[in-house]
């Protein structure tokens, strides 16, 4: 999986195996619709695929009517949604990169239904992630001992809100009246003398922003909050709505029977599947990878104090890359019959010898057979790990937008705004970061057998 290291080359998206993988896993007697490790290539290789997660998706249906739906707002329900969201994922990306050998109406509809409860199911958990993520940024950065958010017991909403009580209760003992968590809006700034009459307040950085964190913090609670409930609501109208019930119909018809087009059974889906390969390779082609290679390059707040509070244009790249990647990543699954992602374990990016090598002359060799799946699990791995990075990408570009947003209410304190930009800041450089890790995942050699 090798990319440009100069900016604007041309490169691929992964090594030659989606389109042919050779003879290492060919059947003994030739078959033109076999490929991937003797698996049938044709459209009843797709029909299997789309069979599996659209059972997926009904199972997960059903356990989210029977923890209680969207409204109980339970562990159980939260990831029987995400288990939804999953399979819809999953059979979007199919019927998207495999749309030739489909009834094109009929998978068209099915897309664009399944995006939409996709998208709108996870607007709740994305608003959730987002304040629990710079609360916790807030408390690592005003100096306070932080609540460890990963191992917060209970679903995110519950670490969110004992991250904002234990966020109010520090800056309360560290600025007193003024940290009040509710303080958001038009409060005039504390005085820190020793009367009503008392100068202004002496620069003092790290107490102005505990206390500016404090009010930031309720700020960006208050405004999260709300587009989480908001969400939620949404989420449940979408649920009870005759649309949803249409798309669980058009799903629970997909698990028995797929509407294949004519002559699909004997065609091959690599040709497919290396187009989306294509379409990733010329996306990432287009990133700035050599700039992004250089640790602390400020590209990240480049246009930070532009007046246009649209999101950053420059994050569009990436986040189209994050999109063309799980596309790529999901044709795989369906060539190589499973995700492939957790087959070798993080010790195939070790280059670690794996069960089925042998030793010859002191020198692990894969026996006959293995070398093209050794490849194709490291090159899961490698996929995997990469869209983790552009995940982290995406979340920390929109916790980014959302202290920005909160930043421009009008009426806000100094210390608020202060503490805010800060939090900005922050956020923008762990969307640096992640673009750093991104670049170095995708240019990274690959170990494997020689």
């Amino acid at each position: 999986m090798r990319a440009p290291v100069a900016d604007g080359a041309r490169g691929t998206a992964g090594p030659p195996e989606v389109n042919g993988r050779g003879a290492d896993a060919a059947p003994a007697a030739p078959d033109e619709t076999r490929g991937f490790g003797g698996r049938a290539m044709g459209g009843d290789v797709l029909t299997e695929h789309l069979h599996k997660h659209a059972t997926e998706f009904l199972r997960a249906l059903r356990l989210h009517r029977e923890s209680g739906g969207a409204g109980s707002g339970g562990e159980e329900s939260a990831q029987a949604a995400r288990a939804l969201r999953r399979a819809a994922r999953r059979i979007g990306g199919a019927l998207h990169t495999f749309r030739p050998l489909l009834d094109p109406e009929w998978s068209d509809v099915l897309r664009t239904e399944l995006a939409w409860l996709s998208g709108t199911l996870g607007r709740e958990h994305a608003s959730a992630a987002r304040l629990e993520r710079l609360l916790g940024a807030l408390h690592r950065l005003s100096g306070v001992a932080a609540l460890p958010l990963e191992h917060t017991a209970g679903p995110v909403g519950a670490a969110v809100d004992a991250t904002a009580t234990a966020l109010r209760t520090a800056a309360g003992r560290a600025g007193g009246a003024a940290a009040r968590a509710s303080a958001v809006s038009a409060a005039p700034r504390p005085a820190t003398g020793g009367g009503p009459q008392g100068p202004p307040s002496a620069p003092l950085p790290s107490g102005t922003l505990t206390v500016g964190a404090a009010k930031a913090g309720a700020l960006l609670e208050r405004q999260l909050t709300l587009a989480r409930t908001r969400a939620h609501s949404t989420a449940l109208q979408a649920l009870g709505s005759a649309r949803f019930h249409a798309v669980a119909d058009r799903v629970a018809v997909l698990a028995s029977e797929v509407p294949l087009a004519p002559g699909a059974v004997g065609q091959d889906l690599a040709p497919l599947a290396a187009e989306a390969e294509a379409r990733l390779a010329e996306a990432v082609a287009a990133l700035p990878l050599q700039r992004a290679g250089h640790p602390y390059n400020a590209e990240g707040l480049m246009h930070g104090l532009a007046a246009e509070p649209a999101p950053q244009s420059q994050d569009a790249p990436w986040h189209h890359v994050r999109l063309l990647l799980r596309l790529h990543r999901y044709a795989r699954e369906v060539l190589l019959g499973g995700p492939g992602e957790a087959a070798g374990g993080t010790a195939a990016l070790r280059g670690v010898p794996r069960p089925g090598r042998e030793a010859v002359q002191g020198r692990a060799v894969d026996r006959p057979g293995e070398s093209g799946r050794y490849a194709d699990e490291v090159t899961g791995l490698r996929l995997a790990e990469a869209g983790r990075a552009l995940d982290r990408h995406r979340d920390a570009a929109e916790a980014a937008a959302a202290a920005a947003a909160a930043a421009r209410t009008p009426r806000i304190a100094p210390a608020t705004a202060y503490a805010l930009g800060v939090l900005h800041a922050d956020q923008r450089q762990e969307v640096e970061a992640a673009r750093f890790a991104f670049q170095d995942i995708w240019l990274r050699e690959a170990v494997g057998p020689r």
